[in-house]
């Protein structure tokens, strides 16, 4: 069997004459001058280059995939550490999947071997072709940069992976017949209106990341972490757009969704945003109080700490819980439109856990390319919903001037 380098040399060889030959039966085919028996004779010389050509090309293509399958191979058996097999493994499922070819047993082991917990995977189904594991959420391992983009959410909020999951909206009950022992009447009212279980949907949604033909011949850590990121970007991006939604909305729950001219969740008022977010604080139930946290854009609360010090340096060295009572994360989505065509910000306070975003584990993985720009488009499928627990759990802090 001819060798990688020896078929390309033979395809350079027939590609360079059938470009020549190609060439010369335009000329003479638009020169009236010439025999037609010469045209021919030139077409049926091209045909055999053709068939020449693809003969060599085809032989050639299957002898470097073969290669490439295996040198994809050797890297994850003579890999020093399960970091460097799991990073070689997922390097060989995405070009696998581009080039259209079957991954190796070695990185189908390999990527069967690294299941999560539902609660920190990434969506991806019992199969591991339509890869399962592609997307750990152990970034701090895996990967050399963070995402381009997070959702500040995670780690705050339920996050899950499971198919057709339901969850109840109080996870205990007495055994002593008492009915009343649910002590928030928001909570006890909420249940009876919407029920005591929440059952979650699946809501389509594509992403694309694209990748130079640069990248994906690259080295496998390059790759990997690209993809990874890519991915994780656009999942968070996601996330946090259905999440931070504003106005009505018939499948995913948001914190800013409305019922007719109100928000779902309870609005408490302030003269400032100081006095609107300590209100609301107080206004939850100490259930949801104890483990309460505050989501705002960071601009208002530097906007806060002005007004409460009047520029006096030491509050400004302060940590944002001893100000106001509560931790807080910021989050530029924490804002609606102020009918101005510009946003406003309009903080929510709450027991974040009562938030909860549900994947299906029928995640499906694609690829094409994009003929005009050469890229490749790696394509990711999946399904997910947006629940609250309980709506009561949240309040949001609205700042109503106090009228002189």
């Amino acid at each position: 069997m001819s060798t990688l380098f020896a078929l390309k040399e033979k395809l350079a060889t027939v590609g360079a004459e059938l470009e020549k030959v190609s060439a010369e039966l335009m000329d003479k085919a638009a020169n009236a001058a010439v025999p037609i028996e010469e045209v021919q004779e030139l077409k049926d010389k091209k045909a055999n280059l053709d068939t020449r050509f693809n003969l060599i090309k085809e032989q050639h293509d299957k002898v470097e995939a073969e290669q490439r399958a295996q040198l994809q191979k050797s890297k994850i058996t003579t890999a020093k550490t399960d970091e460097a097999k799991l990073v070689a493994a997922k390097a060989e499922f995405i070009r696998a999947k581009v080039e259209g070819r079957e991954m190796s047993p070695e990185a189908r082991e390999v990527l069967a071997d690294v299941a999560e917990p539902p609660l920190r995977a990434i969506p991806g189904s019992g199969n591991t072709s339509t890869g399962q594991h592609l997307l750990p959420t152990t970034q701090d391992k895996d990967l050399v940069h963070e995402p381009f983009v997070s959702n500040q959410l995670r780690g705050r909020i339920g996050m899950s992976a499971i198919k057709g999951l339901e969850l109840p909206k109080i996870a205990y009950e007495l055994d002593d017949g008492d009915d009343d022992f649910i002590s928030d009447e928001d909570v006890a009212n909420e249940i009876k209106l919407t029920g005591a279980k929440i059952e979650f949907g699946r809501n389509k949604f594509k992403v694309k990341v694209r990748i130079s033909d640069t990248v994906l011949h690259g080295t496998d850590l390059d790759l990997v972490t690209y993809v990874e990121n890519a991915m994780r970007s656009a999942l968070a991006a996601k996330e946090k757009k259905e999440a931070f939604a504003e106005g009505q909305s018939v499948n995913m729950d948001s914190f800013y969704q409305e019922d007719g001219s109100d928000y779902l969740i309870e609005a408490v008022t302030g003269a400032t945003l100081y006095e609107a977010i300590t209100n609301a604080l107080a206004d939850l139930h100490e259930d949801f109080r104890e483990n309460a946290q505050v989501c705002m854009r960071y601009a208002d609360y530097v906007t806060m700490l002005k007004e409460l010090s009047n520029q006096a340096v030491p509050l400004y060295g302060r940590q944002p819980e001893e100000i106001i009572g509560a931790p807080v994360f910021f989050c530029d989505a924490a804002s609606v439109a102020d009918g101005n065509g510009g946003k406003a910000g309009l903080p929510i306070i709450g027991d974040f856990r009562n938030y909860h975003i549900n994947y299906d584990p029928d995640t499906i993985y694609d690829s094409d390319k994009d003929i005009n720009s050469g890229d490749y488009i790696w394509a990711l499928t999946a399904w997910f919903d947006c629940k609250f627990k309980l709506r009561s759990a949240f309040r949001l802090a609205e700042v109503v001037p106090a009228i002189d």
